[in-house]
């Protein structure tokens, strides 16, 4: 039997409606691992610093979709929750919309002004030529990339988060096999991995535009619309929690980069770019869990369902805590097979590398309650406190204390900036979730 967001949720129902939301933004992650591991093992290590330099640009770009989709979801949920279906479907069909222009304009910016941005993001002469070559293909296709993080939220609305998980699949599995073919038998280097990126947005961001044109169950769809500011405003509000996280992430992605091209040079970024894409993989758990609990929390908080939020808290907060500790053991222990799959040719690198990384995965101790602290009030449709977790987790720690704890610790300072950080963020998130708890009555 489908599940539906008005049901009840024990464990096993809240994992198996969250469970593919979860899969789905593992394989999300895996474009930027799947570049990695082809052009670090094909190309060098030049190349896979440019991928890392240019890449958290593309999420800077793509945060806007995040926020579109996280905050619309919320909307378009908590008006089902008040019985209105058919305003419901207009308040999506517009975002996506929104989604669709603005990351045009992104998608032809991007490309067109891609050497000074690579220079901001750290670039230096020596890895320009690779940088530009993967970025103006990656930054072009900017749109599609929008509508798929958009709509991998929008299919949880629509209760149908295993269809989110098949298109998901497919978008992964087509930039696997395209990076195959294009950086190793048609040897287009670099710019091999940006099409093959770009391939897959496409899977991703079309097939979900013309599954909801004509959608085969769900309960949403895309119908004519008009643009309902009011709403969209309300969207944009309650999803800048996810526009300042992945905001943020990236922008402390390029200020690590730059310390770690002053402290050690291009190898450091390289070690650097390991420990992403592991971590794009292990966040990816918590982001999931929080995506497609979500639209769970909007629809019993439209309806006024106290004691369901309070079961959807408690819950929520025992998965997790057991997966924290679950992913700390785990990524100790694969430290150095993952630096190996990576780097492998270099002794040297794969040393930094997992030494660097074995301080790092303590982060994952704390990183998950930031995580659900935030896309919680997301949920209740509080963008300002949503956002204001996210804001300093993921920019006024992290960037702090990648800044402060190089003076002292020098480079274990930065890999031990992040788990400082989200121990601060985690702290700042339970404090936020008890003051509130009178006045959404889940406490």
């Amino acid at each position: 039997m489908q599940i539906q967001l008005s049901d009840h949720f024990t464990y096993s129902k809240l994992f198996r409606f969250t469970a593919p939301s979860i899969v789905t933004m593992i394989f999300t992650s895996i474009y930027s691992v799947v570049d990695g591991l082809f052009v670090s093992n094909l190309v060098g290590e030049l190349a896979l610093s440019a991928v890392n330099i240019i890449f958290p640009v593309a999420m800077i770009l793509s945060a806007f979709g995040f926020m579109l989709g996280s905050g619309g979801s919320a909307i378009v949920a908590r008006t089902m929750g008040e019985g209105k279906p058919e305003l419901a479907n207009r308040y999506f069909s517009m975002i996506i919309l929104v989604a669709l222009g603005l990351g045009t304009v992104f998608s032809i910016g991007g490309a067109l002004l891609i050497e000074p941005i690579a220079r901001l993001a750290g670039a230096s002469d020596l890895l320009m030529d690779d940088c530009i070559a993967y970025g103006r293909i990656l930054l072009a296709g900017t749109a599609p990339f929008m509508l798929q993080v958009a709509f991998q939220v929008f299919f949880v609305t629509a209760e149908l988060p295993k269809m989110g998980l098949a298109v998901s699949l497919a978008s992964g599995a087509t930039n696997i096999v395209m990076d195959y073919i294009l950086i190793g038998p048609l040897n287009m280097g670099i710019a091999g991995a940006g099409w093959g990126t770009v391939l897959s947005y496409l899977v991703g961001g079309g097939l979900p535009l013309l599954f909801f044109l004509h959608p085969a169950g769900g309960r949403l769809k895309l119908c004519p619309t008009g643009l309902y500011l009011r709403e969209l405003k309300n969207a944009c509000v309650n999803g800048s929690s996810e526009l300042m996280s992945n905001l943020s992430a990236s922008l402390i992605s390029v200020l690590y980069n730059l310390q770690l091209m002053r402290l050690v040079g291009a190898s450091g970024v390289a070690a650097y770019s390991v420990m992403m894409y592991v971590d794009f993989a292990f966040a990816a758990v918590f982001l999931g869990f929080s995506m497609g609990v979500g639209p769970i929390i909007s629809f019993h908080f439209g309806a006024d369902n106290r004691a369901e939020l309070k079961s959807l808290l408690h819950k929520s907060l025992t998965v997790i805590g057991a997966s924290s500790l679950a992913m700390v053991a785990l990524s100790e222990l694969l430290a150095r097979p993952l630096a190996m799959a990576f780097v492998g040719y270099s002794p040297a690198l794969t040393d930094m590398t997992v030494h660097g990384f074995r301080i790092f995965a303590l982060s994952y101790f704390f990183v998950g309650f930031g995580i659900f602290g935030s896309g919680f009030f997301t949920g209740l449709c509080n963008g300002i406190i949503s956002a204001l977790i996210s804001f300093l987790r993921t920019f006024l720690f992290r960037g702090g204390m990648v800044l402060l704890l190089p003076i002292m610790l020098d480079l274990d300072g930065i890999w031990l900036a992040v788990t400082v950080a989200d121990a601060m963020g985690a702290a700042v998130a339970a404090a936020l979730i008890w003051r509130y708890r009178k006045r959404y009555h889940y406490g």
